[in-house]
């Protein structure tokens, strides 16, 4: 599950504002500082635009819906660590699926299929 933990407004090329909100995974991670060599703990989180106004983004903040953060990848960029101000260089981004991760017969049936 993922929880709405929070929107921006941006605008886009053609200069029309909307907002993304921010979705947060419900389950933790343990990653590893490259820096200081020791596990901090963390969540997975990313953006998802909508079509919806800032009062309706404001009401969606702690609402839940189906679905994962799934890591993909990308060209490298630099990127700032928010809890250790750590700069790393990432080659992946995060981006919602409507799938948590299992198999596609439980994303479609809502149960892994039994065999005769």
């Amino acid at each position: 599950m993922l929880t709405v933990t929070g929107y921006v407004s941006r605008t886009s090329q053609e200069g029309k504002m909307f907002c993304a909100l921010e979705l947060t995974s419900d389950d933790p991670e343990m990653v590893l500082s490259r820096a200081t060599g020791k596990y901090y703990i963390t969540a997975r989180k990313c953006f998802m635009n909508s079509t919806f106004s800032e009062v309706i983004c404001k009401n969606f903040i702690g609402k839940q819906f189906p679905g994962s953060i799934a890591k993909v990848e990308c060209e490298p960029y630099e990127f700032t660590v928010p809890e250790t101000g750590e700069v790393v260089t990432r080659q992946h981004r995060y981006e919602y699926s409507p799938v948590d991760s299992g198999t596609v017969e439980e994303a479609v049936f809502g149960k892994q299929l039994e065999t005769a």
